[in-house]
């Protein structure tokens, strides 16, 4: 049976950099509350020209740059998004047009903050079932897009990039096992509206913009982490003290700081994106470990806790060795 190995990664971001003095032009709020509450300093937007394809593309060409990897043989495209170009065609098929990679199958996961670790446990499952060998796994958003800059409570937060890895069939792998799971029921505690006006029976703010409570969330984010870092590495037979570095989500600076208050991680080894890029979505922990990678703190041999979390409500890890 062939491994999933984790051979190269590549991010991208639009050229716009956003700071909080923009947000106190258009709502009421100060850089001090932002950053205090979020730890967000920066996050970047798109240009009117710019789409999820456009980051995804980047973040792939800088992935086969800065690795010098051959792409022609891609056989798989997985993309998490939940801000693509247009509802159809799937962005896995856009950007499989875009790098004409003809022959890679192209599929879109749509779990939002959780769906790039999902991506990494689909693509290990598919080169470990043996039907593909080389698989991009791509965390994409222009979250601006669906932002609602009238509500001071979370316009703020949101920014656009996108990450990409490639997964490789290898003899030895890098990628131990994952865990996937999921409390449906909080469904209504953040979404995107679209056709349905409710859900359980719950009306909905119909504006096709993020809604979320943002306590609830954070809750449900801090007990569901810590409790599921337990079982990640009870499955992957570690234990926290060997772990290098924790990739969490990067929804909130205050979130990953609780998490790591209540499991005793420290949190100078935890790798986020939130500070300079916002929330991301999917994109936040690709970004991140890319920027760990690229600073020179992530070490070859180093091992590494991913954990996805968000809409839906989701969530997904990994175990990777670098």
């Amino acid at each position: 049976m062939a491994n999933a190995r984790l051979t190269a990664i590549g991010m991208a971001v639009p050229q716009k950099v956003v700071n909080n003095a923009y947000f106190e032009s258009i709502i009421e709020t100060t850089d001090e509350w932002i950053v205090s509450r979020t730890g967000i300093k920066t996050r970047y937007h798109a240009a009117d020209n710019e789409f999820t394809s456009d980051f995804c593309v980047r973040a792939v060409q800088d992935l086969a740059d800065k690795y010098n990897k051959d792409l022609s043989d891609v056989d798989m495209i997985l993309v998490s998004t939940v801000s693509p170009d247009q509802p159809m065609p799937s962005m896995a098929c856009r950007v499989q047009h875009l790098l004409k990679m003809n022959k890679a199958g192209a599929l879109d996961i749509y779990a939002a903050c959780a769906g790039f670790s999902y991506g990494l446990v689909v693509a290990k499952g598919l080169i470990n079932g043996g039907s593909h060998k080389k698989i991009l796994v791509i965390g994409a958003e222009t979250l601006s897009r669906v932002t609602d800059f009238t509500d001071r409570t979370s316009c703020f937060l949101f920014g656009d990039g996108a990450g990409a890895v490639l997964i490789e069939a290898d003899p030895v792998g890098n990628i131990g096992q994952c865990i996937t799971g999921a409390s449906g029921e909080g469904g209504i505690d953040l979404y995107i509206s679209g056709f349905a006006p409710t859900i359980d029976g719950q009306e909905l703010k119909m504006n096709r913009c993020i809604v979320q409570n943002g306590r609830k969330v954070f809750k449900w984010a801090v007990t569901t982490v810590a409790a599921e870092m337990k079982t990640l590495l009870a499955k992957n037979d570690l234990s926290l003290d060997q772990i290098d570095w924790f990739v969490p989500h990067s929804a909130n600076l205050r979130i990953i700081e609780a998490i790591c208050n209540e499991t005793g991680f420290p949190i100078e080894k935890t790798l986020e994106s939130i500070v300079d890029f916002g929330n991301t979505s999917s994109a936040t922990i690709p970004i991140a470990l890319y920027n760990g990678i690229q600073s020179g703190k992530v070490k070859k041999g180093d091992k590494i806790m991913i954990m996805g979390f968000g809409g839906g409500l989701a969530y997904a890890g990994a175990i990777i060795e670098w």
